[in-house]
C-alpha cells in the first residue's frame, strides 16, 4: 500500500489534486491510499478534507488578515497530520504561501519523507532567491509551463520535470466543432468579458469593462456579450447589468463557460490563467488589470521590471501578441480601442490566431496528459510505476 499526503489550498489546487489522483491510481502497480486537504474534487476521489479550503488561500493584502487564522490551523493540522502518518510523499499542490511552510515544517520533522511540488512557484516573476532556498524542502518539482525547468536550473532551484499545464486536459471542451467555428464569423459576434472570479476583481473591474464594451458596440453595432463568472458573483454581476440596453447572458456552469468559449469572438479579460485557455481556444482577447495602490506598487512594478509581460501566452510564446492594459492603462477608451479590431477582420486579430496555432507545439510534452506525466514522475521517485502506454 502506497500512502500519499496531499496539500490543495485552493480551488485550481484541487482540480489539478484530483487529476493527479486518477492518474495515480491508473498508473500504480500498489494500492494507493490518500490523506490531506483539498475540496470537492479532491474529495470525490477519495481524500477527506482535515478542514474546508473555503476562504483561506493568502491573495491580495487586503484579505490576509481576516484569513490568517484560519490558513495557519490548516497549515498546523496538516505538517502534525503527515508527521503522525509518515506517508510514503507529500505532495504540496500550488499556494506557496500556505503550503511551502507545510513542507519546511516537515522536513524539520520528518526530513526523510519525500516531498513534491506540483505547480512551481513564479521565481522567474518574483522572489528568484525562492528557487535555490526551496532545495532545503523540495525534492522535486512538477512544472506547469514549459520555461520552468531551465529557470530552476539557472537559479539553482531542486530538480524539475515540465509535465504539461492542466488547459492541454481540456482542448475539446474548449476547441469549436464546425458549427461553433462558423458562429464565430457570424453576427451578432459573440464577445466575452470575464472579469475575474474574486469579489475584489469583481469591484474593481466589472464597472471599466462594462463602460468598453459599450463603446465596442457604438462603434462595431450589436454584441452577443456572455459573462462566465462563479456562483457567488452571478448575483452581483446580473444587478451590475440589469440596466444595459441589451443584457448579457451570465453563465455559471463550467460546460456553459467551455460553449462560450467555443463560439467566442474576441474576449475582454482579467489578466490570469483564463487567458491561456482563451489562447487555446483560439478566441483573441485583450487583457487588463486593476490592483488596490499598494499591491501595484510593491509587487506590480517589480513584475514589471523583471517580465516582458505578465500574460501566460505571452511569456509561452515569447512574444507580445495580446495587448495588457494594466493600472493607469485600464480606462475604458484604452480597453475599447484595442478590441475594436479584434471583432474584424484584421492584422491584429491575424496575429493572435497565427501565435496561438504555435502553443501546441511550444507546451506538447508527448502523447500523455499532464495529470499522467506528473504521476508518472511521482511514481517513479517512489519506484511503484507501472510504465502502462498511455
Amino acid at each position: 500500500m502506497l500512502n500519499l499526503f496531499l496539500v490543495a489550498a485552493e480551488e485550481s489546487g484541487d482540480q489539478l489534486g484530483a487529476a493527479l489522483m486518477r492518474a495515480l491510481r491508473r498508473r500504480s502497480r500498489e494500492e494507493l491510499s490518500f490523506a490531506g486537504v483539498g475540496g470537492r474534487g479532491m474529495t470525490k476521489e477519495g481524500i477527506t478534507s482535515l478542514c474546508a479550503i473555503d476562504g483561506i488561500a493568502l491573495i491580495g493584502f487586503v484579505s490576509v488578515p481576516r484569513r490568517l487564522p484560519r490558513a495557519w490551523r490548516m497549515v498546523r493540522l496538516s505538517v502534525s497530520e503527515v508527521i503522525a502518518r509518515r506517508p510514503h510523499a507529500l505532495i504540496i499542490i500550488d499556494s506557496p504561501g500556505l503550503t511551502h511552510p507545510i513542507a519546511r515544517r516537515v522536513r524539520a520533522a520528518a526530513p526523510a519523507i519525500p516531498i513534491i511540488d506540483y505547480v512551481s512557484p513564479s521565481v522567474w516573476a518574483w522572489r528568484p532567491g525562492r528557487a535555490k532556498a526551496m532545495r532545503a524542502y523540495i525534492d522535486h518539482v512538477l512544472a506547469v509551463l514549459p520555461f520552468e525547468p531551465d529557470v530552476h536550473r539557472k537559479l539553482g532551484g531542486p530538480p524539475c520535470t515540465y509535465v504539461g499545464h492542466p488547459v492541454a486536459e481540456r482542448l475539446k471542451e474548449l476547441r469549436p466543432n464546425p458549427e461553433e467555428a462558423r458562429r464565430r464569423d457570424t453576427c451578432p459576434p459573440v464577445v466575452l468579458m470575464l472579469p475575474g472570479s474574486r469579489t475584489g476583481e469583481f469591484q474593481r473591474l466589472f464597472a471599466v469593462f462594462s463602460a468598453a464594451i459599450e463603446r465596442v458596440r457604438d462603434r462595431v453595432g450589436a454584441l452577443e456579450v456572455v459573462i462566465p463568472t462563479v456562483p457567488h458573483l452571478a448575483g452581483p454581476v446580473r444587478d451590475a447589468s440589469a440596466c444595459w440596453p441589451v443584457p448579457p447572458r451570465v453563465v455559471i456552469e463550467p460546460a456553459e463557460k467551455e460553449a462560450a468559449f467555443r463560439s467566442a469572438r474576441a474576449a475582454l479579460a482579467k489578466s490570469g490563467t483564463v487567458t491561456l485557455e482563451l489562447a487555446v481556444a483560439g478566441v483573441p482577447m485583450v487583457t487588463a488589470y486593476r490592483a488596490s495602490n499598494l499591491e501595484y506598487y510593491t509587487i506590480g512594478k517589480a513584475l514589471g521590471r523583471r517580465l516582458p509581460s505578465i500574460i501566460l501566452p505571452n511569456l509561452i510564446l515569447g512574444e507580445n501578441v495580446i495587448p495588457e492594459l494594466h493600472q493607469h492603462r485600464c480606462q475604458p477608451d484604452l480597453l475599447a480601442d484595442a478590441m475594436v479590431p479584434l471583432i474584424g477582420d484584421t492584422a491584429q486579430r491575424q496575429r493572435q490566431l497565427e501565435a496561438f496555432g504555435r502553443l501546441d507545439a511550444i507546451m506538447g510534452s508527448g502523447s500523455s496528459t499532464p495529470s499522467v506525466r506528473a504521476a508518472d514522475v511521482v511514481l517513479e521517485m517512489l519506484g511503484s510505476g507501472d510504465r502502462k502506454p498511455t
